[in-house]
């Protein structure tokens, strides 16, 4: 494969599935009208914890992608 076509592929890729998350976070924020649901700051808290947590471990793969961290012995 052709280092065009794979980037056109990344590319193609990555937008979809980033648009597909942000569109998620969209939904999730729906949660926080009031009127509706009732939750606390700590529920808050583990939400946004957890998605920041994948968020970090996603971006670590691209620069790690071998799952390590860059220590080595």
């Amino acid at each position: 494969m052709k280092k065009e076509e794979k980037t056109e592929r990344f590319k193609r890729l990555a937008a979809t599935r980033t648009n597909e998350i942000l569109n998620k976070l969209r939904i999730l924020s729906n949660c926080s009208n009031r009127s509706a649901y009732e939750y606390s700051e700590d529920d808050i808290s583990k939400i946004f914890v957890a998605i920041e947590k994948a968020a970090k471990e996603a971006r670590s793969k691209f620069y790690f992608p071998d799952g390590k961290n860059g220590f080595k012995l």
